[in-house]
């Protein structure tokens, strides 16, 4: 189902654009490398549009946010829409305070997004307005189960369609759901949530592999939580007795670093609903 898709990237690269939060930008930047891809960092009003406008998307995250990289979202946001480029948001921590949620609806109204990726809370929040997140976490009475699979991918293909863009809804079951089609993804372990950023690195791998894959987002998008959640087992299956949440950040980034399209092919675990 992905082979074509992680073979695009591999083979094609990809040029992407990062507004991502300081916490985690060098993962980030260094997960969009072991892809085949290629980041530039850049938030600074001044030349966000200059730098969104030599590549081919752009990956928005407001996971340490402030007014003036606000501006800069949108600025480069519009740019990249007026480029035809692909642009992907990670609303971060919407709905655990005012600036936050006001900022991630602000940019729904001013920018086009292709894919919006976020926890169920955080998706929750910017469909229907109800604040459920726990600080950057989903609050566990949103969680996605077996029991509430079904109505949750309703509720994704029809935010898809009033948003216009992809939904990915990450968790312990990750949704990634057009207004007509919807991958259930089972890839990944808890303990990834020990690590900062395994979050915000899927929103720049998701943008790669768009850019590589301009015909099928839907499907780009989809292998892209599943190669991220098959780093994550791999990563975990290749600890060592003494190895920590430091050490199996950095085996998730060789993971992705060492898989191919076969060993993606042969690994992501999904259905199609």
């Amino acid at each position: 189902m992905f082979k074509e898709q992680f073979d695009n990237l591999r083979k094609n690269g990809a040029l992407v654009h990062n507004i991502t939060n300081y916490v985690t930008v060098n993962d980030v930047a260094n997960v969009i490398l072991a892809c085949g891809a290629s980041p530039i960092m850049s938030d600074d009003i001044d030349e966000v549009e200059e730098i969104t406008s030599i590549c081919g998307g752009l990956n928005i995250n407001i996971g340490t946010l402030n007014q003036r990289t606000v501006s800069s979202m949108i600025a480069a946001g519009k740019k990249s829409n007026l480029l035809g480029h692909k642009v992907v948001l990670d609303p971060v921590g919407a709905g655990a305070s005012t600036l936050r949620t006001a900022a991630a609806k602000s940019l729904l109204s001013e920018v086009k997004f292709d894919v919006i990726k976020g926890n169920i809370s955080e998706i929750k929040t910017l469909a229907t307005g109800s604040n459920t997140t726990c600080g950057v976490d989903a609050n566990i009475k949103d969680a996605v189960t077996g029991e509430n699979l079904e109505s949750t991918v309703n509720f994704a293909k029809t935010f898809s369609k009033k948003a216009g863009s992809i939904i990915a809804i990450t968790g312990e079951i990750d949704i990634v759901a057009d207004s007509h089609r919807c991958f259930i993804i089972r890839n990944g372990l808890k303990e990834m949530g020990m690590i900062t950023g395994t979050g915000c690195q899927l929103s720049g791998l998701i943008t790669a592999f768009l850019i590589a894959n301009p015909e099928t987002p839907l499907r780009a998008a989809a292998a892209a939580v599943c190669a991220m959640g098959l780093a994550g087992e791999t990563g975990y299956d290749n600890m060592q007795g003494d190895d920590g949440n430091s050490t199996y950040r950095n085996r998730i980034i060789d993971a992705i670093y060492n898989m191919n399209a076969e060993t993606l092919e042969k690994g992501a675990k999904y259905e199609i609903m």
